[in-house]
């Protein structure tokens, strides 16, 4: 045993210990202001304040929401199965947050005393599979508690997501084929370190400029991922009074709230990695910083980037209404598939015809 415990590089444990508290607690902190941004923002759009009252401009408002929903009184409906309606939603946020693991939040950095430490959590040469693993368990968070909940409007909202993310899955993982065609990599950082190579300080190897089609279809297919207007049929509240969280109160339903947010800002960091270079800035490389100094450039142009795509997110739920759900399936089965098809298939003979 104690052999065992001498063999472990600990400086390397601990480090991963602080990186992944660090990154789960950006991440629920990220939420938590998205939810800020979001009523801000359609305040704005709507010629009105927003949150105005916790706080300077509001800026205390999150914090007070999350206390409500934290002294709020638990309800658990007598006829529901309550060891699965406890665990759906603790599983939504699980999975939200495990996907964060494979991404490159920024390049290495060097500690005291000359150790190098990566911002990655763990760099598998897998990454893309691991995150369509993680992502297709999040809709069984829905469906337990869905079920669970013993009530008719909760069950076909959860039926509705399941269908949902089943059908976008098919394009989403089609969207990425062709993207992999040209980067011969599933890792996520392979696919950063590709993207600084090449001309005008790197920005020509984005991966958007090489898969403009392949990145619209991914995007519309996270919207739908993460539930988000124009494809929240699942909680579509004009018709199923809140969806799968309808018998939910208290934390609980803070959980499955604060889990779309989770997932629109991984989404967003899987979308800046994979078509907008990660990290990368343009023309650091020739600018020959220290490397820390590089280091947090980069994970500072990471999250403006992020910043940009949950605007992006936000601006669409308060300007696009809400589609029927035979539209939702017209468009992810007759639309998005054979786009994502016939990308796969352009990219294809792309390749053959230039490497000849």
């Amino acid at each position: 045993m104690n052999g065992i415990l001498l063999n472990i590089d600990w400086p390397f444990l601990i480090e991963k210990l602080v990186l992944i508290a660090i990154v789960v607690s950006i991440s629920l902190v990220v939420a938590m202001y998205t939810t800020f941004a979001e009523r801000k923002v359609a305040g704005l759009l709507q010629d009105r304040p927003g949150p105005n009252r916790a706080g300077p401009f509001g800026i205390l408002q999150p914090l007070a929401d999350g206390m409500k929903l934290f002294f709020k009184e638990e309800i658990i409906p007598n006829f529901s199965s309550k060891a699965l309606f406890v665990l759906g939603p603790g599983l939504a946020m699980l999975t939200a947050i495990m996907t964060s693991a494979v991404i490159p939040w920024g390049d290495k950095i060097i500690l005291p005393g000359g150790r190098e430490m990566q911002l990655q959590i763990a760099d598998v040469n897998i990454g893309i599979l691991y995150v369509f693993a993680v992502v297709s368990l999040g809709v069984y968070g829905i469906m337990v508690g869905a079920w669970a909940s013993n009530n008719k409007y909760s069950l076909m909202g959860g039926l509705r997501a399941a269908s949902q993310i089943i059908s976008y899955e098919l394009a989403l993982g089609l969207s990425l084929i062709a993207l992999l065609m040209f980067t011969g990599t599933l890792s996520l950082k392979e696919m950063v370190v590709q993207q600084q190579q090449g001309g005008w300080g790197g920005l020509l190897s984005w991966n958007i400029l090489k898969q403009p089609l392949g990145f619209f279809i991914f995007l519309v297919c996270a919207f739908a991922e993460c539930n988000r207007t124009p494809f929240d049929l699942p909680e579509a509240e004009n018709e199923l009074i809140g969806g799968y969280h309808t018998e939910y109160s208290s934390m609980k339903l803070g959980f499955y709230l604060f889990s779309e947010y989770v997932n629109m800002f991984i989404s967003s960091a899987v979308m800046v990695t994979l078509f907008f270079g990660g990290y990368d800035i343009p023309f650091l490389n020739e600018a020959n910083l220290a490397v820390n100094t590089a280091a947090i450039l980069g994970v500072v142009a990471f999250f403006i980037k992020i910043a940009c795509f949950l605007f992006l997110f936000i601006w669409v739920r308060w300007t696009i209404p809400r589609f029927r759900y035979d539209q939702l399936m017209h468009l992810g089965w007759r639309i998005m598939i054979p786009l994502a098809l016939f990308n796969m298939m352009a990219t294809g003979a792309a390749i053959l015809f230039f490497n000849k």
